[in-house]
């Protein structure tokens, strides 16, 4: 064999011989594509905890301080927010109706001759609608990522972007996001958005790179009335599994129907409220730089 294609063949030889000594875990490793603009590769969690939130209506007062912390800490886009109070006037028609008890005794009342003729009476336009002279209270619902047991979100995701960290946290892989908007029409409880910025998908995420620091999420540290409680599920002895074990009956999710198993508890919410908050979010427009819109093709 000439000299020269023995040097080849030997080359090849030590070729393979080399690639055969790389380790499985860095080839996968360099399967993953690399983060764009500087962000650091998404943690998959601690995988001995089960992160959730108790939420105590009783001490909510509406305030807004979570939402204003959530928009400083995770800078959304103006006009779009991770986490809010929504805010609802509960009137009661039913507490109009005066019992019979109440009800004037036929001795008392004024006879016929003294009425007024019907020419005087209120024509009925002017007349109060009910439920505006209905007794009235204010239920603030602050709404969020449930980041549930079973989310609905990560199966229609083409590209596997969304996706549940070993800790229970949902997040969302922006360099693999395409912005398609399945996730948003999946979540049954309208707690995801298309960012205007990166045109990827957008949600809470329990703040989880300051639970990693140990640190509270935002919503929680900021929270006046200490209406939020986060915590390890797995541990029967954290704050939250107290909390939950003690008020176990009063406890609430959102839309249990959906078959979820959301991992934000409400403590104080009416049953009113569970089944019939809006979660079909509109679909998302797409615009030109002219302002003209883009057909969804979808």
């Amino acid at each position: 064999m000439e000299p020269s294609k023995r040097r080849l063949l030997s080359g090849i030889a030590a070729l393979t011989a080399g690639a055969a000594l790389i380790p499985v875990t860095q080839v996968q490793a360099q399967s993953v594509p690399a983060p764009r603009n500087g962000r650091a590769a998404i943690s998959r969690g601690d995988g001995r905890k089960r992160y959730g939130m108790l939420i105590d209506l009783r001490r909510c007062v509406g305030c807004q301080a979570c939402t204003v912390a959530c928009t400083i800490e995770n800078q959304p886009p103006l006009g779009q927010f991770r986490t809010t109070v929504s805010q609802y006037e509960v009137s009661d028609v039913a507490a109009l109706a005066a019992p019979a008890s109440l009800a004037a005794p036929a001795s008392l009342a004024a006879p016929a001759s003294l009425a007024a003729p019907a020419s005087l009476a209120a024509p009925a336009s002017l007349a109060a609608p009910a439920s505006l002279a209905a007794p009235a209270s204010l239920l603030m619902l602050p709404r969020l990522c449930n980041h549930c047991a079973e989310p609905a979100c990560l199966d229609v995701c083409p590209t596997g972007a969304t996706f549940q960290r070993d800790d229970g946290i949902v997040v969302v892989n922006n360099d693999w996001c395409v912005g398609c908007g399945y996730c948003v029409q999946a979540c049954p409880y309208d707690a995801r958005f298309i960012n205007h910025e990166t045109n990827t998908a957008d949600k809470c995420t329990f703040c989880a790179h300051r639970l990693e620091a140990g640190l509270l999420p935002a919503c929680v540290e900021s929270c006046v009335g200490e209406a939020r409680i986060i915590g390890d599920l797995n541990d029967p002895k954290s704050r939250i599994s107290r909390l939950l074990r003690e008020h176990e009956p009063a406890l609430k999710v959102l839309k249990p129907e959906a078959n979820t198993q959301p991992r934000v508890f409400y403590l104080g919410m009416d049953e009113a409220f569970v089944s019939k908050v809006d979660g079909n979010p509109a679909l998302r427009t797409l615009l030109t730089d002219d302002g003209k819109e883009i057909a969804h093709g979808h």
